[in-house]
């Protein structure tokens, strides 16, 4: 089976060629000419078939029923998280060191090997709890997720603006969006839900801080970090390994908006951000980053007040400096934001060799979760998609499924054998280049929390190290999210923060007793406000 149409890239059909001897149009069509998905040429695109001009319509009506029915299926579920989306596509060149040495000392990871290799990449930037056409403006980590079309296949580096995640536990990552999702009954999203999770969940203290400060909401996202968040590992040529954090560092700057600032280019435009980085991209203004590794050798470092496997916490760069590996540039905007954007699906569990994962329970847990969600949003074939697919040979035993359109078969390869190992020219393993990365493991079998939390001291630290309009604008969020919560959630809230610093939970407090009018009351006001200042009509 091959797909009707032929597709670049992108995901976009391939406009035929216009010469007249082209075969397959028929007399008379041009390259415009408007058909069917059945290739029948359209005469009338404006008129059901009706018996008289003003109907009844007949059922036979099959270019409206083919046009009607795909409407009604234009969209695909949308994402749990991360639904409010834009991408982009772009190349990465490679330095071929890490730092001041050659990087295949850490890796043996083809992407990064010589000075000045480029992979192709696309990249796609969100907001995580909101929904698809939610403002921009919103407080909100943001999606940092880029997928390199590498010559050993893909590899999806997916991640967020902010350095560090609410939990430390796969085990709690449903619960933790539920909590900032809507109310099941009132569909409202309401302050006292967060905090009443995040009030018994110390560990997101130090993500908290930096949600509700400025860094909740990026100016844009041409000017917004990126970051791994989990510890990965790389891999070299002996099958040597050590852990890595990544860092995306946007060579246009970084820039943040306080809460007022945000709601000021809100009531302009909710789709800023989006507009910015497609705006910024057809003038030429390519958006870079550079990508750095902080490198740490694998083990439990005892000497640590934090397990660096930990993803609340933030690796020193003092002693684990950045190191420069290479650099992004987003060149190219997409021609069907449905077909690249939204059907983009990535997943952490996607390395190619030379990269491993670290035994980091959130990461092995989204490992699950990523590629699991796109089969079901988009379907189990979603990787023979344009956006998804491998920019390479690809040959898998694989078949059948919703919207299989071809087969991964191989040239010369027996079409009855779909299995391996087979003496009947079936498909067959790859040679061994390097030896595998083999760390030894062992333990008891628990269900038990990382002996070092260290909860609160990087959230103090990271407090202590905001300029005073970040640390005002800190303050005025979370007494505004935590006015109306029960006096139970403040009581704990303010205890957590006063454990990270003393002044920060004190100056919370003090927000809270000197807090005026509820949100509840400004939202019901806002209800009355409605039918009491509007104008009334007459009926037409």
């Amino acid at each position: 089976m091959t797909d009707h149409n032929p597709q670049d890239n992108t995901g976009t059909a391939v406009q035929n060629p216009g010469s007249s001897s082209d075969p397959r149009r028929t007399e008379g069509e041009q390259s415009q000419t408007l058909t069917t998905r059945q290739g029948h040429p359209v005469t009338n695109n404006q008129n059901l078939r009706t018996i008289g001009s003003r109907g009844p319509t007949t059922l036979e009506n099959y270019h409206f029923l083919e046009k009607i029915s795909h409407f009604d299926r234009e969209r695909i579920p949308e994402r749990v998280v991360h639904a409010r989306g834009a991408g982009a596509h772009g190349v990465f060149e490679a330095y071929g060191t890490v730092g001041d040495e050659p990087v295949r000392r850490y890796t043996r990871a083809k992407l990064f090997q010589e000075k000045g290799k480029q992979t192709p990449v696309f990249v796609r930037f969100s907001s995580v709890i909101h929904g698809g056409h939610s403002p921009e403006t919103l407080r909100d980590p943001r999606g940092f997720a880029v997928k390199f079309y590498t010559e050993d296949g893909n590899w999806d580096l997916v991640g967020n603006n902010l350095k560090v995640f609410f939990i430390r536990d796969a085990m709690k990552f449903p619960d933790l969006v539920h909590a900032f999702k809507p109310d099941p009954v009132t569909n409202r999203q309401s302050g006292e839900r967060i905090f009443d999770f995040i009030s018994n969940t110390p560990e997101a203290m130090h993500m908290i801080t930096l949600l509700f400060s400025p860094w909740g909401i990026p100016a844009n996202y041409r000017q917004m970090q990126g970051s791994g968040v989990n510890t990965y590992k790389w891999v070299n040529e002996r099958g040597e390994g050590v852990l890595v954090k990544y860092h995306w560092e946007p060579l246009q700057g970084i820039r943040n908006l306080t809460q007022p600032e945000a709601e000021k280019v809100q009531s302009k435009n909710f789709n800023h951000a989006t507009q910015d980085l497609y705006d910024a991209i057809e003038r030429g203004e390519f958006p870079q980053w550079e990508l750095c590794v902080q490198i740490m050798s694998d083990g439990d470092h005892p000497e640590l007040d934090f397990d660096p496997l930990d993803d609340t916490k933030i690796w020193s760069r003092e002693q684990f400096p950045w190191l420069p590996v290479g650099r992004m540039t987003l060149n190219r905007n997409p021609q069907n934001y449905f077909a690249e954007v939204e059907q983009a699906a990535f997943g952490t569990g996607v390395l190619v060799d030379g990269l491993d994962f670290s035994d980091d329970k959130m990461l092995q847990g989204r490992t699950f979760s990523y590629s699991d969600t796109q089969r079901y949003r988009v379907g189990p074939n979603y990787l023979q998609l344009p956006i998804n697919a491998p920019k390479k040979h690809v040959a898998t035993n694989q078949r059948d499924g919703q919207m299989v359109y071809m087969v991964d078969s191989a040239p010369g390869q027996n079409a009855h054998v779909n299995y391996e190992p087979s003496n009947l020219r079936g498909l067959t393993e790859a040679p061994r280049t390097y030896p595998d990365h083999t760390p030894w493991v062992e333990g008891p079998l628990v269900r038990q929390s990382i002996e070092r939390t260290n909860n609160f001291a990087q959230a103090g630290e990271q407090y202590r190290n905001f300029e005073d309009w970040e640390r005002d604008d800190l303050i005025a969020n979370l007494v505004d999210n935590l006015k109306d919560a029960a006096p139970v959630i403040q009581t704990k809230m303010v205890d957590l923060l006063t454990q990270c610093d003393t002044d920060y939970g004190r100056r919370v407090a003090e927000g809270l007793a000197q807090a005026g009018q509820s949100t509840e009351e400004d939202q019901q006001q806002a209800v009355r406000q409605a039918e009491e200042n509007s104008h009334e009509a007459q009926p037409y």
